[in-house]
């Protein structure tokens, strides 16, 4: 164990190409998300099934876990394709690096 406390949840990216492909995928997804609820280890957010969201979350996925790699991603899309659900989850802390970082936000409740 560390005599230093827990690690503090932080994005490691530091390529302006990657913070600036990241910054346009974040933006887009967020303007997409459906709905959302909040987990006992992070979110479940909803969004469209449709080919062009897929292929943004898969961005989004492939950049986050090059510099979060504390979070785990579960993409499940059903068969119907009408949407897609990404939990996003983590150790401790990690709702509040979900919300602040990520500025990703519920729309439910």
């Amino acid at each position: 164990m560390s005599e230093k406390g827990p690690e503090k949840l932080c994005c490691l990216l530091t390529s302006k190409e990657l913070q600036q492909r990241k910054l346009i995928v974040l933006n887009s997804l967020k303007t997409q998300i459906l709905g959302g609820k909040e987990l006992s280890d992070g979110y479940s957010f909803t969004f469209p099934g449709n080919d062009a969201a897929l292929d943004e979350l898969n961005e989004f996925i492939k950049t986050e876990r090059a510099c979060c790699p504390f979070l785990t991603f579960q993409l499940v899309v059903p068969g119907s394709g009408n949407e897609a659900q990404l939990n996003l989850t983590g150790p401790n802390g990690v709702k509040d690096f979900i919300r602040d970082e990520l500025g990703f936000v519920t729309h439910d409740g």
